[in-house]
């Protein structure tokens, strides 16, 4: 094989290009059989490797992954000391073997659909794309955990990103996961470190920068378990913001107005109630607010159960507050690599 550190990018993939999926792994106990198991029942062509890459969980996680790994030879593990998303994806690309032509990405909370290697390595040959991507479906367990999947998967939880809500296949700026030309991985040098959240977004904007496409297709589709509880998804919507004005910051001309719509809401709100007691008529912003999320949370909720539908107006703000607090809150300092 080509070494792909100097293999032209836009070259056709081989005719059976030997796959790869890479998975950053921490405190997944819950989901890491499923994720893993889901990967090895890809067929026609089955999935050659899987390294996972094991960052310091507290929980069962490591060793589930080691009974995983004396189960199947295809599945290799590698260490992450530091546990950091971008450095275990990295640590995991280093431990395939210099053969791999594909990289699938894949996280330990993710669940292939049946067809997803074959479906990709389709796009990946009719479209040249140097990354191909889909939807995360996200889809929950419990009653909390399926409300939140809703949210994810409506415009009033997470906007237009095509990756949440689905719409038509093309070019676009960043897709989830992804299954990767193994030669873009190596001419862009990776994911960057730096970027402890946000780092597919970034990854993506390089390539395209370099000239190449990023493709999305609904036909792609990974499910996706949410997190757990409200503080958890606060957590997780904060760094979401935080990080995302981090990227702003280091791609200049990146920032668009679904991205300033969370920030802007909540310094509305905020400024509302404060100013609210000098003149009431400014009530009506938080009023205002309280009363979309709580009427739109009904809207969205069809097919839920009651129990699950009475979360929605909690879980709502609790992914738009957070996400726009993270991104005004954000005093990360990004150096030079």
């Amino acid at each position: 094989m080509t070494d792909p550190h100097h293999a032209d990018p836009a070259a056709a993939l081989p005719s059976n290009p030997r796959v790869g999926v890479i998975m950053p792994i921490l405190n997944e106990e819950r989901h890491i059989a499923e994720a893993v198991g889901a990967i090895l029942a890809q067929d026609a062509p089955a999935v050659d490797e899987v390294v996972l890459a094991l960052g310091p969980s507290r929980d069962r996680t490591a060793a589930i992954a080691a009974e995983l790994a004396a189960g199947d030879a295809r599945v290799r593990l590698v260490q992450s000391p530091s546990g950091r998303t971008p450095d275990s994806l990295n640590a995991a690309i280093a431990g395939l073997s210099p053969e791999a032509d594909v990289v699938v990405r894949v996280d330990g909370h993710g669940v292939l659909s049946p067809g997803y290697v074959a479906t990709a390595l389709r796009l990946l040959r009719e479209t040249g794309a140097a990354n191909v991507g889909g939807i995360m479906q996200a889809e929950g367990v419990t009653p909390f955990e399926r409300a939140v999947a809703r949210a994810m998967t409506s415009r009033l939880g997470v906007g237009a990103s095509a990756f949440h809500v689905g719409g038509e296949p093309g070019p676009t700026e960043t897709v989830y996961l992804g299954v990767f030309r193994r030669e873009w991985l190596a001419r862009t040098g990776g994911y960057d470190p730096r970027f402890s959240r946000a780092q597919d977004w970034e990854l993506n904007h390089r390539i395209r920068e370099l000239g190449g496409v990023v493709w999305f297709s609904p036909e792609l589709q990974v499910a996706y378990r949410p997190r757990p509880t409200l503080a958890a998804l606060a957590r997780q919507y904060r760094d979401y913001g935080r990080w995302r004005r981090v990227v702003a910051r280091t791609h200049a001309g990146t920032m668009n107005a679904r991205y300033l719509a969370p920030p802007l809401a909540l310094l509305a709100i905020a400024g509302g109630l404060v100013g609210g007691f000098l003149w009431a008529p400014l009530w009506v912003v938080p009023v205002g607010y309280a009363a979309a999320v709580t009427l739109g949370g009904l809207a969205i909720g069809g097919g839920l159960t009651l129990r699950e539908r009475a979360y929605l107006p909690l879980i709502l703000p609790t992914m738009h507050l957070p996400w726009g607090w993270g991104f005004l809150t954000s005093r990360v300092s990004i150096k030079d690599r």
